[in-house]
C-alpha cells in the first residue's frame, strides 16, 4: 500500500483561542479590526499515518515524544495519556517544517527538545530545513535554518535518530544530513550549526538511482547518532560517539575524542544499512539492525549485530537466519532498567504481520511475539485491543496465517519506557501502539496492545463535506480514504469500505437529497467510484468507464439523480443512476474539476486551465465561459452556494499570474474578483450568522498581507481572520467547508494533521467596528487558566471578556503574580513585566473587542516552589471579575 504523502499543491489537539482580525476592502493598514475567539479541535480519527520515531526521555519519568513525517511533533501527556501537538504553529510558507525527520530530548535539561525539520530534499519543498529548539518541552520554538534540506517524507525515514544531544555536554548537537551533506554539529544548544568537515562519508545509498524526480534517487545521507555516555563526565564532551550512514560496506564509523576524528569500524557487517544504533553502557554493548535497503516499505533481507565496545568484537545475534527473512530488521531498543534485554522489530514484514523479537540475555536467545503451531495456524504472546480505534481492523476478514487487526507495518519505531520496563510504545503506518504489562512477555502470559495514539492525528486530506442533515462530516483522505463523523469527539467505528480506496480523492452529496453520497479515488485493482444511499453509513462500488487510472473529481446532481466523474486517465463521464454505466460528456478537456450546481439538477461546472464550464443538461453537453482573466493553472477549487441557482465561488490561482477569489451570480457566464483578496485556496459555505440573509463564506486565504483561515459573514465584504499564528497547521490549501447547522463551525484540511473544525464564541457574526470608537471603561471578566505544567515552567491562556455595554478599541489587562512568576512569551498580545506585575496589550489585530464579545492571548512562563494564580486583574480603572 502506498504510504508517501506527497503536498498536492507541489504536483497538481490541545487547545488555544485566538483572537482574529477583519479586513475590508481597501488599504488592510487602514481597515477597522474586530475580535472573534475560536476554539480549535481535532475531528477524531486518532492516529492514521506514520511514526517513524518514539524518543524518551532519560532523566525525567514519563516525559516523551513523537515524531511524524508530515504532521509535526507530538508530546505525551501521562496524567491523559494522549499526545499534544507541537508544530501548530508552522506556517503556510513553511508547510515543510511539519515534516520531522529527527527529534531529541535533552537528557540533562529535560525542559529542552529539538527537532529536525524538513519534508522534501528535492524540488517539491522550496525552503531549507532547519532545527527548531525549545526550552519549555515544545510549548514555543525558536528555528535555526540549515544551508541544506531535510526530508522528514522522503525514503529512509524511518531510520534514526539523526538528531542527538551529548548527554554529558548538552550544549553540544549532532546531526545527520542527506543528500551528501554529511555529518553536522553545533556546541551551543542548537543555535548555529557547522559541518564536521573531518567526517568522512556522508553516504552513498539511493533507493533508486533512475528516478528523475530526486527523490528516490536522494543520498539517504547519515541517519543516526548515539554516544556512549561512560565515556564522558558531566560537562564535559563524550568521547565515544557512533554515527550510522547509508552505505552499504561502510555503515558504522566510531570518534573516540569527542568528534575530532573519525574511523570506520572495523570487521563489521557489509552488504547492509544500519538502521538504528542504540548503545548499552552499562555492558558496553552497542546493538545495531540491519537491512538490505533504507525503508520504510523496502528490505528484504536483514540481519541484528552486537558490538562489544571494549573488545571490537562483531558478534551476529539475529533472531532467524538471513535465509529465513523476507524482511529487514529496524526497530530497536534496550530495557534501561534491565539491559540485557533487547527488542527489535521485522519492520518491513507486511505479510502475515510484522513480528517483534525479544531477548533477556543480550541477544544471545529470542523469543518472538507471536509463531506458528502449525500452518497456517499461529499463536500469539499478546492480545491486541483496538476498541479505542476499531478502524485499524479496516473491515477485513482474511483467511490464516494473517490476522485482523495487524500487530502493524512499518514498525521503524519500537522504545522501551526507560523508566518502566513494563511500557513499550511502536509506530506503525497507521498508529501508535503500546503495552504497559510487556514483562508479561518473560512470564509466559499474554501482554496487551492498545494504541497509545490519541490527540495524535496525521491524516492527510482531501476534501470535505457537511451535509444539511445526517452526519455532520464526511472526508475524504489519503491512505485511510475516509470517515463519516456523526460525533465529532468520537473515532468513527470504521472508514469508508466496500471498496477501501487508499486514498479518496473527491467525494460530494445531493444537496436536497443528502443520503446519496459519491467518492471517488484510488485503487491498486477494483473500482475507482463507490455510492451511498445513506449518508456514506454503508457504500457499494460503481463500475468504472474504460481506461480510468485514479479518482480525479466527482459531482452528484442536486437531486441524487446523476452524477459527473472527471477521473484520472479518461475524459469527463456522466450518468444517471449509479454509475452502471457511463457517457462521455462534450465539450469539456479531460483532467477538469468538476462541480454541480446545488439548485438546479441538471447543471454542472467544470474548470481547467483558466476556463470555466458549464452544462445544462445534466453533464452530456459543456460549453466554455467567455470569461476571462482566471486562474490559468489547475490549481483553484470552486463551490456553488447552495439555495441559490447559478450563484458559484472560485478560490486559486499561483504567485505569478492571477491568485484570489471571484464571485459569479450567473452561473460563470460573468465573474467578479474580490479586490480585497490577495490569494485564496479555498472556499467554502456554512450557515448564515444571526440576522444575515446570505450564508456564511470561509477560506484559506492571504487577505491584508496575512496568510490564515477567514470568514465573512457580508458576502466577502470585510473578512475575519479566525484562526493565530499559534493555530496554523502548514498547509490547508485542499478543502474547506462551514456546517450548515452550526454557525460559525467550519471544517479545515491539513496535509497531515487531520480535519481541524472551530467553533465560535461568536453569537453575532462579528463584523467592522469603528476604531474612533472610546478607550474600554465598561466592565470586564477574566478566565485565567494553567494548560500546562512542569518543573520550572508552565503555560497560561487568559481570555478577557467585554461585559460592558460598549466597543473596546484597545486594552490593556494588568495583573500582579503571587509568587513571582516570570513571563517568557507570549501569543495574541504583547506583555510588559516589571517585578511581579504584569500588563498585557493587544496586538494590532484584536485591539478592538465588541460589548458582550472577548478576546484570548496565551503565554509561557517560569515558576519555583509555587505557581499560584493571580486574584486581580484590571482594564484601565476597572476591576475585572475573575472566574
Amino acid at each position: 500500500m502506498r504510504r508517501t504523502r506527497i503536498l498536492t499543491a507541489v504536483l497538481a489537539a490541545g487547545l488555544l483561542a485566538g483572537t482574529p482580525p477583519v479586513v475590508a476592502a481597501g488599504n488592510a493598514s487602514q481597515v477597522p479590526l474586530a475580535a472573534d475567539t475560536y476554539t480549535w479541535k481535532n475531528a477524531r480519527i486518532d492516529g492514521g499515518g506514520f511514526v517513524p520515531g518514539i524518543v524518551f526521555n532519560r532523566k525525567e519519568k514519563n516525559l516523551a515524544y513523537a515524531r511524524t513525517d508530515i504532521g509535526g511533533a507530538y508530546r505525551w501527556q501521562e496524567s491523559s495519556k494522549t499526545w499534544t501537538p507541537l508544530l501548530d504553529s508552522v506556517g503556510w510558507d513553511d508547510w515543510g517544517h511539519t515534516g520531522v525527520v529527527g527529534l531529541a530530548s535533552d537528557p540533562v535539561e529535560p525542559d529542552k527538545v529539538y527537532a529536525a525539520v524538513g519534508t522534501y530534499t528535492n524540488s517539491w519543498d522550496p525552503k531549507n530545513g532547519a532545527v527548531m529548539r525549545s526550552s519549555d518541552r515544545g510549548a514555543s520554538w525558536q528555528k535555526t535554518v540549515l544551508p541544506f534540506k531535510l526530508g522528514g517524507n522522503m525514503p529512509g525515514r524511518g531510520m534514526g535518530e539523526r538528531l542527538a544531544v551529548d548527554p554529558n555536554k548538552n550544549s553540544v548537537l549532532y546531526l545527520g544530513a542527506p543528500s551528501g551533506k554529511g555529518l553536522w554539529r553545533s556546541t551551543d544548544s542548537g543555535v548555529s550549526w557547522s559541518q564536521v568537515t573531518a567526517f568522512p562519508n556522508p553516504g552513498t545509498y539511493q533507493q533508486d538511482p533512475s528516478d528523475t524526480s530526486g527523490y528516490a534517487s536522494d543520498n539517504q545521507g547519515v541517519v543516526w547518532i548515539t554516544f556512549d555516555e561512560s565515556t564522558g563526565t558531566a560537562g564535559t564532551a563524550t568521547r565515544a560517539i557512533y554515527v550510522g550512514v547509508a552505505d552499504l560496506q561502510n555503515s558504522v564509523y566510531r570518534s573516540t575524542d569527542g568528534g575530532a576524528s573519525w574511523s570506520r569500524l572495523a570487521g563489521q557487517p557489509t552488504g547492509y544499512l544500519a538502521h538504528k544504533g542504540v548503545l548499552d553502557a552499562v555492558n558496553g554493548y552497542l546493538y545495531l539492525t540491519y537491512s538490505d535497503k533504507g525503508g520504510p516499505y523496502d528490505g528484504g533481507k536483514g540481519q541484528v549485530w552486537r558490538y562489544a565496545t571494549a573488545t571490537g568484537t562483531w558478534t551476529n545475534i539475529s533472531p532467524v537466519a538471513e535465509a529465513d527473512t523476507s524482511y529487514g530488521f529496524s526497530g530497536l531498543t534496550v530495557d534501561r532498567q534491565k539491559p540485557r534485554t533487547v527488542m527489535a522489530t521485522a519492520y518491513s514484514a507486511w505479510w502475515p504481520d510484522t513480528q517483534i523479537f525479544r531477548s533477556t540475555d543480550s541477544g544471545a536467545t529470542w523469543t518472538k511475539a507471536w509463531d506458528y503451531t502449525s500452518y497456517p495456524d499461529r499463536a500469539n504472546r499478546f492480545t491486541l485491543d483496538v476498541s479505542s480505534s476499531p478502524w485499524l481492523t479496516w473491515g477485513a476478514n482474511p483467511s490464516p496465517p494473517e490476522q485482523s487487526p495487524k500487530l502493524g507495518w512499518m514498525t521503524e519505531s519500537l522504545e522501551i519506557d526507560p523508566f518502566n520496563s513494563n511500557r513499550m510504545m511502536y509506530g506503525t503506518g497507521a498508529t501508535l501502539y503500546g503495552t504497559e504489562n510487556l514483562t508479561n512477555w518473560d512470564s509466559g502470559s499474554k501482554f496487551t496492545i492498545k494504541p497509545m495514539v490519541q490527540g495524535l492525528e496525521e491524516t492527510a486530506v482531501n476534501d470535505l463535506a457537511s451535509p444539511p442533515s445526517g452526519a455532520p462530516l464526511l472526508s475524504a483522505l489519503g491512505d485511510l480514504g475516509g470517515f463519516r463523523h456523526t460525533d465529532l469527539t468520537k473515532v468513527p467505528p470504521m472508514m469508508f469500505t466496500q471498496p477501501n480506496f487508499t486514498t479518496t480523492t473527491s467525494l460530494d452529496f445531493a444537496e436536497t437529497n443528502p443520503n446519496t453520497v459519491v467518492r471517488v479515488g484510488n485503487l491498486d485493482s477494483g473500482p475507482h467510484i463507490a455510492f451511498s444511499t445513506d449518508n456514506g453509513a454503508n457504500w457499494f462500488a460503481g463500475t468504472d468507464p474504460s481506461g480510468v487510472s485514479g479518482g480525479g473529481t466527482v459531482a452528484a446532481s442536486s437531486d441524487g439523480g446523476r452524477f459527473v466523474w472527471s477521473p484520472d486517465g479518461a475524459g469527463v463521464r456522466y450518468t444517471t443512476g449509479f454509475g452502471t454505466s457511463w457517457s462521455a460528456s462534450s465539450g469539456i478537456p479531460a483532467g477538469a474539476i468538476v462541480e454541480s450546481d446545488r439548485v438546479d439538477a441538471k447543471t454542472f461546472y467544470g474548470f481547467k486551465s483558466g476556463k470555466f464550464y458549464v452544462s445544462t443538461d445534466g453533464g452530456a453537453t459543456f460549453t466554455a465561459s467567455a470569461a476571462t482573466g482566471l486562474p490559468s493553472g489547475d490549481s483553484v477549487r470552486f463551490k456553488a452556494l447552495p439555495g441559490v441557482k447559478g450563484d458559484v465561488w472560485l478560490a486559486g490561482g499561483a504567485a505569478d499570474g492571477a491568485y484570489g477569489l471571484w464571485h459569479s451570480t450567473d452561473s460563470g457566464a460573468t465573474w467578479t474578483r474580490l479586490s480585497n483578496v490577495d490569494q485564496a485556496d479555498t472556499v467554502g459555505f456554512g450557515k448564515a450568522a444571526p440576522g444575515a440573509s446570505y450564508q456564511t463564506l470561509y477560506t484559506s486565504a492571504k487577505i491584508g498581507g496575512v496568510r490564515g483561515v477567514f470568514r465573512s459573514t457580508d458576502k466577502g465584504a470585510s473578512w475575519t481572520r479566525i484562526n493565530d499564528d499559534a493555530h496554523q497547521w502548514g498547509w490547508t490549501g485542499a478543502a474547506i467547508t462551514g456546517d450548515p447547522r452550526v454557525y460559525g463551525r467550519v471544517y479545515v484540511s491539513t496535509n497531515g494533521r487531520g480535519v481541524i473544525y472551530g467553533d465560535t464564541s461568536d453569537t453575532g457574526g462579528g463584523g467592522p467596528t469603528d476604531p474612533t470608537d472610546p478607550p474600554p471603561t465598561g466592565a470586564c471578566a477574566v478566565t485565567y487558566k494553567i494548560t500546562n505544567q512542569w518543573s520550572g515552567g508552565f503555560q497560561a491562556d487568559v481570555q478577557l471578556a467585554n461585559t460592558g455595554s460598549s466597543a473596546w478599541s484597545g486594552w490593556a489587562l494588568a495583573w500582579t503574580f503571587p509568587n513571582g512568576q516570570t513571563v517568557n512569551q507570549t501569543w495574541n498580545a504583547e506583555t510588559t513585566q516589571s517585578g511581579s506585575a504584569v500588563t498585557a496589550k493587544n496586538v494590532g489585530w484584536n485591539a478592538n473587542v465588541a460589548a458582550g464579545s472577548s478576546v484570548s492571548f496565551g503565554f509561557t512562563g517560569t515558576w519555583s516552589g509555587t505557581n499560584g494564580k493571580p486574584t486581580a486583574f484590571r482594564v484601565g480603572d476597572r476591576s475585572c471579575t475573575v472566574s
